[in-house]
C-alpha cells in the first residue's frame, strides 16, 4: 500500500489542454472517488495514474517514487475496467492467474493467491467456468479478483458498475466498499454517479472541465458545497438553486421574502435549498405542482416556481395534485448562499 501524490498535473492533446494543473493527496489506504460529468477529465486522470496516458506536465508519485515515465507494469497498480476485459476462452481461475503467470510466479503461490481471492469474492464455486457462463456481477467479481491477486499498492476502478442493472449496482457498491475495508488498499475510483461517490468514498474529488471544484468527505461536500456546481451535482434530487436579492428582513426570491440573514440589501445572490429542506407550508413561495412522485418511503413534489422547477422531498404523503398551487418554505437555517456572479459559497 502507498499514498498517491499528484502535483500540478496537466494533460494536453496538441494545443488543447484537458487537465489543468491538479493537486491531489491520496492517503495510504484511502478510498478516493473522482466524480464529475462526462468530459470532466476523471477517466483521463485515472489513466494517467495507471500509465495509460502520458503526462504533459507535473508529477504523479506512488509512495516515494515519481512514476511519470514508468510503464504500467512497473507502477505496482491494478486496474478494473468498465467492460471487465476478461479472456473469454480462459476459465475464471485462469483469468485471475494470468498476470501472475506472466511474472513467472511459482505455481503453488499462484494457486494460493487465486484461492484466497476467490474465497474473499465468493467465486470459489465458479473457478472452472468461463466468463460466458457468468452473470454481469460475477464477471465484475472476476475482474476484481484478477486485481486482488496482484496485491498492488493501488487499486484503480474505471466506472466498474456502469454496465450493471440498478439492483446489482447497489449490491456491488456494498461489496466493493466491504472489500476495501478488508484489504485497506489505496483505491482510486472513477464514476459519473454521485450516489456511488457519496456511499463509497472516504474522500471525493469533484471535477469539471479538467479543474477541481472541491475535495472533501462526502457529507462535507453535501453540507457545505464550495460553489453552485458542487451544490447542484452532489445530492439526488439535486439542490434547488434560485436567484435572490437582499432586502430588509431577508432575501427576496420566488415572490416571497425568506428570513435569510446576512445578505446586504440590494445584493444579488443565488440561494440553495436541498429538497428535503423545502417543506409545504401555509405561506411562503407560491408554486404550481407539476408532478407528484411517490417512491414509498418518500414523496417527491416537483413544482413550477417562476421560470424554474423546484423539488421538495417529504416523508409524508401530501394530498396535492398536478395543477394545484402550494406554498413552500425552507427549514430555518438550511439555506445556502452563493455569489451570483462567481457561484462561490458565501459564509455570511
Amino acid at each position: 500500500m502507498a499514498e498517491v501524490t499528484i502535483r500540478d498535473l496537466r494533460k494536453a492533446y496538441g494545443a488543447v489542454e484537458v487537465i489543468h494543473g491538479l493537486d491531489i493527496d491520496i492517503a495510504d489506504g484511502e478510498f478516493v472517488v473522482l466524480v464529475g460529468p462526462s468530459g470532466c477529465g476523471k477517466s483521463t486522470l485515472l489513466r494517467m495514474i495507471a500509465g495509460l496516458e502520458d503526462v504533459t506536465g507535473g508529477t504523479i508519485a506512488i509512495g516515494d517514487r515519481v512514476v511519470n515515465h514508468l510503464p504500467p507494469a512497473k507502477r505496482d497498480i491494478a486496474m478494473v475496467f468498465q467492460n471487465y476485459a476478461l479472456y473469454p476462452h480462459k476459465t475464471v481461475a485462469a483469468n485471475m492467474a494470468f498476470s501472475l503467470r506472466m511474472r513467472n510466479m511459482p505455481r503453488d503461490e499462484i494457486d494460493a493467491r487465486v484461492a484466497r481471492a476467490a474465497e474473499v469474492l465468493g467465486l470459489t464455486p465458479y473457478l472452472s467456468r468461463h466468463p460466458r457462463a457468468l452473470s454481469g456481477g460475477q464477471r465484475q467479481r472476476v475482474a476484481m479478483g484478477r486485481a486482488i491477486v496482484r496485491d498492488p499498492q493501488v487499486f484503480l476502478f474505471d466506472e466498474p458498475l456502469s454496465n450493471l442493472d440498478a439492483k446489482l449496482r447497489v449490491q456491488m457498491r456494498a461489496e466493493i466498499r466491504e472489500l476495501h475495508q478488508r484489504l485497506s488498499t489505496t483505491t482510486v475510483y472513477v464514476t459519473h454517479d454521485q450516489i456511488e461517490a457519496m456511499t463509497m468514498a472516504d474522500k471525493i474529488v469533484v471535477l469539471q472541465g479538467g479543474h477541481i471544484e472541491q475535495i472533501g468527505a462526502p457529507l462535507d461536500l453535501y453540507d457545505r458545497p464550495a460553489n453552485t456546481f458542487v451544490a447542484g451535482f452532489i445530492g439526488s434530487p439535486s439542490m434547488n438553486l434560485m436567484p435572490g436579492r437582499g432586502e430588509e428582513g431577508g432575501v427576496a426570491t420566488g415572490g416571497a421574502v425568506l428570513p435569510v440573514p446576512g445578505v446586504a440589501p440590494g445584493r444579488q445572490v443565488t440561494l440553495g435549498m436541498r429538497p428535503e429542506h423545502l417543506v409545504l407550508s401555509d405561506s411562503g413561495m407560491a408554486a404550481t405542482v407539476s408532478v407528484v412522485e411517490p417512491t414509498g418511503s418518500e414523496t417527491h413534489v416537483i413544482a413550477r416556481l417562476g421560470d424554474r422547477d423546484v423539488t421538495a422531498v417529504t416523508r409524508d404523503r401530501p394530498a396535492v395534485r398536478p395543477g394545484e398551487t402550494i406554498h413552500l418554505s425552507p427549514v430555518p437555517g438550511s439555506v445556502h448562499i452563493f455569489d451570483e456572479a462567481s457561484g462561490a459559497r458565501l459564509d455570511i
